[in-house]
């Protein structure tokens, strides 16, 4: 990447998105040698202008900011920075710096925590259980949901349609896996669609 580091005396600004849920979870800077390190390591240091030295994100809490991929916008002055966090990403707590009221993109890591559930089999999970009744009920269930999901939006309450909606699309998202799908993959079907 060809950074301009000049352009803003040295540092520049880094925004750091979960690449599974597309969270923005912080801002950060780093100048040269933060950025090398961050290259060399996959794991994302910042130059701290509080310290006014290196800084490793999680070098004293453990939830490290795990590289994916790198992108620079488009005046070669602002990185983007998409992560796998190890834990919350803010100081407090939280799991992004920005006090959102909900994370926005749950859906994202509801696939995420099912293709856990599927490389990880924890006993009594439900989506074990709907796996191991094999392809054809996982299926079924999704055909099942879809139907109670037109019929509360006919003849239900707004409360109905959103519980069938959400179990609709939770069925579908472990149908998904067990065919070896993902989110991903239907977004750019749909926005090759919208072209």
């Amino acid at each position: 990447m060809n950074i301009d580091f000049n352009k803003t005396d040295g540092l520049v600004p880094v925004i750091i998105q979960d690449e599974q849920t597309l969270e923005v979870l912080m801002l950060g800077y780093m100048n040269q040698e933060a950025y090398d390190k961050t290259v060399h390591e996959n794991i994302v240091t910042f130059f701290s202008r509080s310290k006014n030295r290196l800084w490793t994100k999680g070098e004293t809490s453990n939830n490290y900011l795990h590289v994916k991929t790198m992108h620079i916008d488009c005046d070669n002055d602002t990185l983007l920075i998409k992560v796998k966090a190890d834990g919350p990403t803010c100081h407090t707590g939280s799991r992004s710096c920005f006090q959102t009221d909900y994370n926005q993109n749950f859906i994202m890591q509801l696939e995420s925590i099912i293709a856990d559930r599927y490389e990880n089999p924890q006993e009594g999970s439900y989506v074990n259980k709907l796996r191991n009744k094999g392809l054809n009920k996982i299926a079924q269930k999704v055909g099942e949901e879809g139907v109670e999901t037109v019929i509360a939006a006919l003849a239900e309450t707004e409360t109905d349609l959103i519980n069938e909606s959400s179990d609709l699309v939770f069925h579908l998202l472990v149908l998904l896996r067990e065919k070896g799908l993902n989110l991903e993959r239907i977004a750019k079907n749909l926005e090759e669609r919208h072209k």
